[in-house]
């Protein structure tokens, strides 16, 4: 297993990659969905997937480890604005700092919530 991006289950099933290292999606306790970037994923493939997330609940939850990271971040949250515009649905992102444990390492990250604007 991958410490820095492990296999995760949801339901029993073992998540899909879609993209590099953006591994979707992993089920956090508040019924989002959590992204996870680094800093070689491409920002339209991740932009895909914030897209699709949001179209089917609403919400996404992205995370990003690293200034590489939160770049390609930031990039697919803009690109995923414009895959979202033709549905008539814009986003808003709140930022926040998260901490995290990898590998027995509790490390800072950053985490985009995405949203549906009403």
């Amino acid at each position: 297993m991958d410490p820095i991006n492990p296999t995760i289950t949801r339901d029993g099933a073992t998540s899909e990659v879609i993209a590099e290292t953006v591994t979707v999606p992993v089920h956090v306790h508040d019924d989002t969905e959590v992204l996870k970037v680094s800093a070689h994923s491409r920002p339209s493939a991740v932009a895909g997937a914030i897209a699709a997330v949001i179209r089917n609940h609403g919400r996404a939850d992205v995370q990003a480890i690293g200034a590489g990271a939160t770049n390609q971040a930031i990039k697919a949250v803009a690109i995923a604005r414009d895959y979202l515009q033709p549905n008539g649905i814009d986003i808003v992102v709140i930022p926040a700092f998260i901490d995290v444990v990898i590998a027995d390492e509790e490390r800072t990250a950053i985490r985009l919530v995405v949203e549906a604007r009403t």
